[in-house]
């Protein structure tokens, strides 16, 4: 059977499996939606995974229902075996995507789980060879390379799906169309609020490489450093380097939800103010993105939006450990009301000036929920793009060619507000922000900043 008449069979048997199998929210329920029913074994889409370290491996597994897992692909190549054998022992291996990309033509998906450094690299090298791509979050590490993104996704015409899942879960959507609609009244206030987890750690010590870490080519764009184990695999994004710390990691899935309930996806914030504590105090060989950050942004139709790391369990004790002073904790906290100062929560707080409706990862909270059953919205309402499963509607959307749920000229609109808030936090004063021109408005050096863009190592560099 030729490869483009099996990837016709593909689109007409995912198409049918796409209305059943994406029914059930796969990690909100905990249980996996069921594969799709193809004719023939090779009708099912070639699929290679691109860093597969664990969140790379946890997506390739979820794709494993809608597509056969060829090849696998990281610069660890202990990992990349590791994950072969994960996957039943028959992916070819390869150490470097451009080989992967140039030797195998008859791949059709690409899942990206590699360091957010390496996202876009990837992503637009995957879109020019031809492939569709699940891609993790953080879309970017710059607001640059977002709009190189948008570029070439749009001249390519691929599929590119974001990893922000919650999308997908039916109680965001909900809480969402509840907004869009009134049911809180004018929309006033948005609270974004994200877990705290400890970046404390370093100096570290230069280690011998790794036999099998391609430690060169892990380090991609990114500046020339000596090696030491915590630059890499999850600690990666403790590091200015490699990621934009908890703004980004964390931020780009509640800050996603917000712009979804507030209807800005094609904008973003007009001014941004942030405050940051870096709990190695610039420390050299050290951990140096903050691990806590408060942020107060302005939006188009006067919504004031108040993002910030709470000051849960672990934030709290973190303090009593001496990670960080109660003098330093008010000065972070200076300026924000006093609800974000003891709320433990995190997810998205959406306040209007009838009600209020909170949603997180467990379920969507508040009156207008609550009415609901008895108080539906009418026919005529606003109603938001229904996916059910993150993975089963990429799959579903490669048959199709219908956009995704989490399009990169979404995500690269909300990565690009927690972007701003790094260059706040690093400038330490207010930056105003044109969403037209995507520009920095009066101020050079926040526009000059790394986050909007940065050098980038040779031969490492990402063209439009």
């Amino acid at each position: 059977m030729s490869h483009s008449v099996s990837r016709r069979r593909f689109v007409k048997s995912a198409s049918a499996a796409a209305g059943l199998g994406c029914l059930a929210p796969y990690w909100v329920a905990g249980a996996e939606a069921p594969a799709a029913s193809f004719e023939a074994k090779n009708d099912r889409p070639l699929v290679a995974a691109i860093g597969v370290g664990g969140r790379g491996l946890y997506d390739t597994k979820l794709a494993s229902r809608f597509g056969d897992i060829v090849a696998v692909c990281d610069a660890d190549l202990e990992r990349a075996e590791q994950a072969r054998e994960a996957l039943g022992g028959k992916a070819a291996v390869f150490q470097d995507y451009r080989k992967l990309l140039e030797t195998r033509p008859d791949i059709d998906v690409i899942i990206n789980g590699t360091p957010d450094h390496w996202h876009t690299a990837v992503n637009v090298a995957a879109c020019r060879a031809g492939k569709d791509i699940y891609t993790e979050k953080p879309l970017t590490l710059t607001i640059e390379e977002g709009k190189i993104l948008r570029q070439v996704v749009r001249e390519t015409g691929r599929i590119v799906q974001v990893g922000t899942q919650q999308r997908s879960a039916p109680h965001f959507r909900t809480a969402c169309e509840l907004v869009r609609n009134g049911r809180i009244g004018k929309l006033r206030q948005v609270a974004v609020l994200l877990p705290f987890y400890s970046y404390k750690g370093g100096p570290f010590a230069t280690q011998p490489v790794p036999p099998k870490l391609d430690w060169d080519f892990y380090q991609g764009q990114a500046p020339e450093r000596p090696y030491c184990r915590e630059r890499t695999h999850f600690s990666f994004r403790f590091w200015s380097e490699y990621g934009g710390g908890k703004i980004t990691d964390w931020g780009q899935h509640h800050m996603d939800i917000a712009f979804w309930g507030m209807g800005l996806e094609d904008s973003g914030p007009l001014e941004v103010e942030a405050k940051g504590f870096y709990p190695n105090h610039g420390k050299p060989d050290a951990y140096d993105n903050s691990d806590r950050f408060t942020a107060r942004m302005k939006f188009p139709g006067d919504i004031d939006v108040y993002f910030l790391v709470v000051r849960d369990g672990k934030y709290l004790k973190s303090m009593a450990d001496g990670d960080m002073t109660v003098e330093e904790d008010a000065e972070l906290f200076a300026g924000m009301p006093e609800a974000w100062r003891t709320e433990q929560r995190d997810g998205v707080m959406f306040i209007g000036d009838k009600g209020r409706l909170f949603a997180n990862r467990g379920k969507a909270y508040g009156k207008a929920v609550e009415e609901l059953p008895e108080n539906p919205l009418p026919a005529d309402a606003v109603r938001l793009y229904e996916s059910n499963d993150h993975m089963g509607n990429f799959f579903e959307c490669v048959q199709s060619r219908k956009q995704p749920i989490s399009t990169v000229d979404t995500a690269h609109r909300v990565i690009t507000a927690c972007h701003l808030g790094n260059v706040s936090m690093h400038l330490n004063r207010a930056v105003r922000w044109d969403p037209e021109k995507e520009r920095v408005v009066g101020d050079a050096e926040a526009q000059n900043s790394i986050y909007v863009h940065r050098q980038q190592r040779k031969p490492y560099t990402i063209e439009a």
